[in-house]
């Protein structure tokens, strides 16, 4: 996370409502031998203070996971290099604007009955975001075949215990400033740029 306050004053209802409308993030966990990561789908309760998620059984995080222990979850947004020259002002620097959330608590594994269900709430949450499509059912698996893929996989739990946003969007710049970057924005590089200089334009809207 950022430490200038000025990219961190974004309220926990926003960061929650970012991290589960993306359900995506890369979970982290410390491993005997140093870091441990996995890109994972997940979904957050109501309270936004649960993410269920899943693992292959082969994972090294599961074998490091012999009880509930420290873990976290970032969930990237939007992001691109912003060159000093878009400004339009003398003595700037080159940066990289971001959006980005962490999701800290502690991760156990839960009971292996407990996965049905949590696949049937993640693919629903996925499914019926896609438009002009039928939702996909797991009755259209051949139950063996679906049974299989299911021993593969192992359920897990994160409990949130803290929420950390950093939406750094040029907020310690006029309006001015951060504008006229914003519109040079799409010429350079990152990822999902438009939505990147909406947000620099209008930093504070949900």
């Amino acid at each position: 996370m950022h430490p200038n306050p000025a990219f961190r004053k974004t309220e926990t209802a926003r960061n929650i409502a970012f991290a589960r409308d993306r359900g995506f993030g890369i979970l982290s966990v410390n491993g005997a031998d140093g870091p441990l990561m996995a890109h994972v789908p997940f979904t957050l309760n109501e309270a936004g203070a649960i993410a269920a998620l899943h693992l292959v059984r082969s994972n090294p995080i599961l074998a490091a996971l012999n009880t509930s222990q420290p873990a976290v979850i970032a969930v990237n947004g939007p992001d691109g290099y912003v060159s000093p020259d878009w400004y339009g002002v003398e003595d700037q620097v080159p940066t990289w604007n971001y959006v980005a959330v962490h999701l800290r608590g502690q991760l156990e594994q839960r009971p292996q009955d407990e996965l049905p269900e949590l696949l049937e709430v993640q693919s629903s949450a996925f499914e019926r975001r896609i438009a002009h499509k039928a939702p996909w059912r797991p009755e259209k698996m051949t139950p063996e075949v679906y049974e299989k893929m299911q021993r593969a996989i192992v359920p897990l739990q994160l409990t949130i215990e803290t929420v950390e946003g950093t939406w750094k969007l040029g907020q310690n710049k006029p309006a001015s400033v951060r504008h006229a970057a914003a519109q040079s924005l799409g010429t350079g590089l990152g990822q999902d740029l438009a939505a990147l200089e909406a947000l620099m334009r209008h930093p504070d809207l949900d």
